[in-house]
């Protein structure tokens, strides 16, 4: 699905007059302002009640100069860009000077990604004539589930009047957020991996013949990387596969409703609701944010996720469930539990 070219003209008109517009990505749908107004990107934190040190991703044009954004582009960033971007791959990179600090929040660099998705690239080609950048994080209220879907930011925001404009692209493709890959300390610690997602370690190493370290102390802050993110209101627990028909049985013996979330073939009748997922990690993340919401929505005590492998392809799903589940884990899910 593509946006016609008068609401691209128009979403372009209110971001280039400190306005906020949602655009559709390859990745999630993004709540975007100029990059360069630190009014519109306090807009921004405002609307999500995000916390101001969370840094923001700002998109560029397939044409744009890297160099009006970051004040060094290593050589491993050349060769990430011509292999990677559009895509879902975010850099982080030392920031250019006149880059305001609030798009970083606060830090000295900047993440960057290119997106793959057509209507993104239209309202990136038509904003600033190419040559502006748009923050954007995901849709939603800080720290809850990301869209993939137009109606997903209607559900999350209403009727807000600060938000200009929803761009509809359709359902996005590839379902969860971008890998983010520092390389502001590229000469000291090599290639940091600050969140998994599509683009996986041994991509990145194929290119830089470098495989990404993990996360350091010293590592910038970046989107979507604290403990407890992506979570529906409803807790949620993983369970592991051999656990989970147990644990929803002792769950309708104490009164407690459950919502599924399965890899299992055979369904769980005693489920309020339940979703099977497809098997393979592609599929998985494509349904992971829209399986959640609706899973959400039927008010469950909590929802049980069946595991999925801890085997390569599936790092960022699993990264995404861990960090959904978070509070839950320690919390309300073993308090329910330890009841029954």
């Amino acid at each position: 699905m593509t946006a016609a070219p008068i609401d691209i003209q128009h979403a372009a008109r209110l971001l280039e007059g400190g306005g906020l517009v949602a655009l559709p990505t390859e990745t999630v749908y993004g709540l975007g302002a100029d990059a360069e107004n630190p009014d519109a990107v306090a807009q921004i934190f405002a609307v999500k009640e995000r916390p101001t040190n969370h840094p923001l991703i700002v998109h560029l044009a397939p044409e744009a100069d890297l160099s009006q954004w970051a004040s060094e582009i290593p050589d491993e960033a050349k060769k990430l860009v011509a292999a990677f971007w559009p895509g879902p791959l975010t850099l982080i990179l030392k920031r250019a000077p006149h880059v305001p600090a609030a798009v970083a929040g606060g830090q000295g660099t900047v993440g960057l990604r290119c997106p793959l998705h057509p209507v993104a690239q239209a309202l990136l080609r038509e904003f600033k004539n190419g040559k502006g950048g748009i923050a954007a994080p995901s849709a939603n209220r800080f720290g809850h589930v990301s869209p993939t879907t137009a109606q997903h930011v209607r559900d999350e925001f209403g009727n807000d009047a600060r938000i200009g404009a929803i761009l509809d692209g359709g359902q996005s493709e590839v379902g969860i957020e971008s890998t983010i890959l520092d390389l502001s300390r590229i000469a000291t610690h090599g290639p940091v991996l600050l969140r998994p997602g599509r683009i996986g370690a041994d991509d990145i190493e194929r290119v830089i013949g470098a495989k990404p370290a993990a996360p350091d102390a010293a590592a910038p802050r970046a989107s979507g990387t604290l403990e407890s993110h992506y979570a529906p209101t409803t807790p949620v627990l993983l369970v592991l596969t051999a656990e989970i028909r147990p644990i929803l049985r002792k769950l309708v013996r104490g009164r407690r409703l459950a919502a599924v979330m399965r890899l299992s073939p055979l369904p769980m009748p005693d489920a309020l609701m339940q979703i099977a997922m497809p098997g393979n990690p592609e599929s998985y993340a494509h349904e992971l944010y829209a399986s959640l919401r609706a899973l959400d929505e039927v008010r469950a005590d909590i929802i049980l996720i069946e595991e999925p492998p801890a085997a390569p392809g599936w790092e960022a799903i699993n990264d995404r469930l861990r960090r959904a589940a978070h509070d839950t884990q320690s919390g309300m899910g073993k308090y329910l539990l330890s009841r029954l």
